[in-house]
């Protein structure tokens, strides 16, 4: 037994979508043999635009009941049923959702018209209900309301399993085991088998072939699927027009890291926002004081003159200027760690030797602070290749920095010698020193030992 299911909504994602209209058409396989249709009162109101595709304003919805007062006939009609809708993901998820709100836990098993058309009516332009509609001769009275759109989707079903294919296709999409249901309607089950567990890249592309969205990943098939489960009004948008996903691999998360940042500024993909924003600069700086006694401070990059380190969040600023504090025996208050006029006394750092007491000579305190600070020009002026996993047990990654700047990655054979620069430059993939690879790689030297770290002479 079937229920062929079609709703309007509000439109504010699953989580703030509400229903404005319900249908659903009982199925035995061969005829309806029950309905249940019902505007739905939905508590809040019903943007412009909806009402100018659907028709339904407030006006139309204030009489009408609330879903908690339709609930039981829902539940009931549903009951025992596969749960039948075109692009069912969205439909299924909003009831769901409705049903959470009022204390039910509702749950059914589904189907996807989409995804079914697209296996039994092979060749299509478009798998919209009403372009496949057309397509295939079926009548589609009274669009974008409800009761239409699912008498639509029950005549199209019908088309459906009438295929002689549709028998061992049906099964497989209700196999417990598949995620045939998860998956958004238009993606092929083979594609998404392809994508491994493994660090990576991947892209999402349209049904044009367009890159969305660029994402990194260190198991690429579980956050893959992630996205199908997210209920964001963002992620069903952009799973719903996603027809394809394309991968790549990169042996560790630091690798998928740069590749993924390098991607979306080479492709501006239209999902993707966090590396398109405007990012606040800090920088570290020194400065001496009327009383002759050398600071390290932090600020906006506006703020600090002659920076002697830059970074693209107060957090990791700070946390840097933090270790080398502790590292060169530095006072936390004459490195801004601190605001007070007495003596320090920072809770995680106790390495002062009493510069801020009077007991530590300013002269022997400034050459602590001119080695610290000799040790960050140090850092920014040498060739360093990180070491990462390869993307399999015959290789190794390798990470350029050279005076403090992202050079590029590549990957090298583990059975070739690396001696100088020009062995690792061989392999290295070039790339640019952005904003966001200077994060990247300021967290990770920050939180790696230089143990994990080959210096070798330029």
């Amino acid at each position: 037994m079937y229920t062929i299911v079609d709703i309007e909504t509000t439109g504010n994602g699953i989580k703030g979508n509400k229903i404005t209209e319900i249908s659903i058409f009982k199925y035995d396989g061969k005829q309806i043999v029950d309905e249940f249709t019902s505007l739905v009162n939905p508590q809040s109101p019903i943007p412009y635009f909806i009402t100018g595709l659907t028709g339904i304003d407030d006006q139309m919805v204030r009489n009408a009941p609330t879903f908690q007062e339709i609930a039981d006939t829902v539940q009931n009609i549903t009951e025992g049923c596969i749960f039948v809708a075109h692009s069912v993901n969205f439909d299924y998820g909003v009831i769901k959702e409705e049903f959470r709100q009022i204390g039910i836990d509702f749950n059914r098993k589904k189907l996807c018209t989409v995804r079914l058309s697209r296996i039994l009516i092979p060749g299509l332009r478009s798998y919209s209900l009403g372009k496949l509609c057309s397509a295939v001769e079926i009548p589609l009275v009274d669009r974008h309301r409800a009761r239409g759109d699912a008498h639509a989707t029950v005549l199209l079903f019908e088309k459906l399993i009438r295929d002689p294919n549709a028998e061992s296709i049906l099964k497989k999409f209700l196999n417990a085991r598949s995620q045939e249901a998860t998956l958004p309607p238009h993606l092929p089950k083979s594609v998404f088998d392809a994508i491994p567990s493994k660090p990576g890249i991947y892209y999402f592309k349209n049904q044009k072939g367009e890159i969305i969205y660029v994402g990194k990943a260190i198991d690429l098939k579980k956050r893959v699927l992630g996205h199908f489960y997210d209920k964001s009004r963002k992620e069903i948008q952009m799973c719903s027009e996603t027809a394809d996903i394309d991968f790549k691999l990169a042996g560790s998360e630091l690798v998928a890291l740069l590749m993924e940042s390098a991607e979306i500024k080479r492709l501006f993909p239209p999902y993707n926002r966090a590396q398109k924003r405007t990012v606040k600069q800090y920088a570290i700086f020194s400065y001496e004081d009327r009383n002759g006694i050398m600071h390290l401070a932090y600020n906006t990059i506006k703020g600090a003159p002659s920076p002697l380190k830059i970074f693209h969040n107060q957090t990791a600023c700070r946390a840097y200027l933090e270790d080398i504090c502790k590292s060169f025996s530095l006072c936390p208050k004459y490195c801004h760690l601190q605001q007070t006029n007495a003596a320090c006394s920072h809770h995680q750092i106790n390495t002062c030797e009493g510069i801020c007491r009077g007991e530590e000579s300013i002269s022997t305190y400034n050459k602590k602070v001119d080695v610290a600070i000799a040790h960050m020009k140090m850092l920014a002026s040498e060739v360093r290749v990180i070491k990462e996993k390869g993307r399999d047990d015959t290789e190794t990654a390798v990470i350029l920095i050279v005076d403090g700047i992202y050079k590029g990655f590549g990957f090298i054979d583990n059975d070739i010698e690396i001696s100088n620069l020009e062995d690792v430059e061989a392999f290295i993939t070039p790339q640019k020193h952005t904003m966001e690879t200077d994060s990247i790689l300021t967290q990770y030297l920050l939180k790696h030992t230089e143990s994990m770290v080959l210096h070798i002479p330029a």
